[in-house]
């Protein structure tokens, strides 16, 4: 028997693919899509503007004023939902679609979920050349989305509408993988927009998506365990993973348990309360002196989730024990096996659970445990002269800091810009709730605090 067909365009068929796609969180069935953020013009108004018009009660489409601004929106949702959902922006061909490269790295480094959907120049070539075309004069085949390339997980340009069976499956697949969740782009001519093709019915069939946790190799398992058991002074360094596994319960539960202090990279702040009593808080260029000299110390390092970048290591130069082994527990691959780490792939709370099992009852020396609460006790005390309110004409980021944290207490979810403030907030921000401390310095973009709260609403 024939598989039943239906007629639509190529936007139509988009966005009706679009709503189909659902997810679960904490039991519910909810779409995966927040909505399309979008601003209409040259090369995408006619296509997909009527599609997602037609789509409005399933695909909310919001509408903004700066390309780079929507597509930082819509990151801002994928990040405040743990990756679990995420959103689409469309602009037009051209500068429109130039404006969201900045996003898309962002989405890129901080390995977020985002679909961009920029319109293109015509499939036919025949209305050559258009309003906003690029012009190569060696290669026929390149427009302006070809910047987005290089900061794409995963890029296509739509010619003929029936590739977007095959693109969509790949962009999902992309989309809602741990290990190589990033920015898809999908370039949309806009000729194409607008052709009619017979899609199979079961392309539109609803389907949920649920987050993939790999569990550990047994052989990488029982080398990261018996480094940990050789260990005289581990130490966790807890990046953004820990957060989008849902990981921090499992994590403190670990550390706990085995008497292991923790530390946070800007990404991985929250992971832990602030209160926790291992919790050393900021490590790194802009850490706590308690978290530091833990780090300088360690001769073992357990990276969880984390790119281990140069503000968390001090470019190398912080960690100063010669003989130190590094622990790489991550999703992905290239993370884990960074510095010469011994790499244990795995979701973040399946390899903390499984960690932990492996370990039995190894304990941390006492000495060591008790030499960070310490630490954490002095930093503390330092932390809270610093952020004192005082009669100062002028006070200081630090001042501010406390006087803000004073007013609001922990229970509130902080958004914060790059720039220097970014340095007080990692080490002196008390944070509450995992994922409380919302901040974009992965790429270290500037006007990330007036685009995101939007997108967490």
């Amino acid at each position: 028997m024939a598989e039943r067909i239906i007629r639509l365009t190529m936007a139509q068929a988009l966005t009706r693919f679009l709503t189909r796609q659902m997810t679960e969180i904490d039991g519910s069935k909810v779409p995966l899509l927040g909505g399309v953020w979008a601003i209409f013009g040259h090369g995408n108004v006619a296509g997909i503007g009527e599609a997602l018009y037609a789509s409005r009660e399933r695909l909310p489409t919001f509408r903004a004023h700066n390309e780079q601004a929507m597509a930082h929106a819509a990151i801002g949702f994928a990040k405040a939902n743990f990756r679990r959902r995420f959103m689409a922006a469309t602009s037009s061909i051209g500068p429109g679609a130039l404006n969201m490269v900045t996003a898309a790295a962002v989405a890129h480094v901080n390995r977020l979920p985002l679909l961009l959907l920029p319109g293109d120049v015509f499939a036919n070539r025949i209305p050559d050349p258009v309003l906003q075309q690029i012009e190569s004069f060696g290669d026929g085949t390149v427009s302006a989305n070809d910047c987005l390339r290089p900061v794409s997980r995963y890029f296509d340009r739509i010619t003929r509408p029936e590739q977007i069976v095959p693109a969509l499956a790949r962009a999902m697949q992309v989309l809602t993988d741990p290990a190589e969740c990033g920015p898809v782009t999908l370039s949309l001519c806009q000729d194409v927009q607008a052709e009619a093709w017979d899609y199979p019915t079961s392309f539109f069939e609803e389907r949920t998506w649920n987050m993939r946790r790999p569990r550990p190799d047994r052989d990488e398992l029982g080398a990261a365990a018996a480094a940990l058991r050789a260990a005289r002074r581990p130490l966790v360094i807890a990046g953004g993973g820990v957060l989008y596994s849902g990981a921090s319960d499992a994590l403190r539960g670990f550390s706990e348990a085995a008497g292991i202090p923790v530390c946070e990279t800007q990404g991985g702040k929250s992971a832990l309360p602030d209160d926790a009593p291992l919790n050393m808080a900021a490590v790194g260029v802009t850490g706590t002196s308690a978290a530091n000299r833990l780090a300088a110390e360690a001769d073992l390092v357990l990276a969880v989730g984390t790119r281990l970048q140069d503000f968390t290591t001090g470019s190398w130069a912080l960690f100063g024990n010669r003989n130190k082994t590094i622990v790489g527990l991550n999703v992905q691959s290239f993370d884990a096996g960074k510095h010469r780490a011994l790499p244990l792939v795995a979701d973040a709370r399946e390899g903390i659970e499984a960690l932990a099992a492996a370990l039995g009852g190894y304990r941390a020396p006492e000495s060591w445990t008790e030499e960070a609460i310490r630490a954490k006790a002095g930093w503390k005390a330092e932390a809270a002269r610093a952020t004192a309110s005082t009669n100062a004409a002028l006070p200081s980021d630090a001042q501010v800091i406390g006087a803000v944290q004073r007013a609001m207490g922990a229970d509130v979810t902080l958004v914060h810009a790059a720039g220097g403030l970014p340095g007080e907030l990692h080490k002196l921000w008390e944070a509450g709730a995992p994922g409380s401390y919302h901040a974009e310095y992965g790429f270290s973009t500037m006007g990330w605090a007036t685009r995101s709260p939007a997108a967490s609403a």
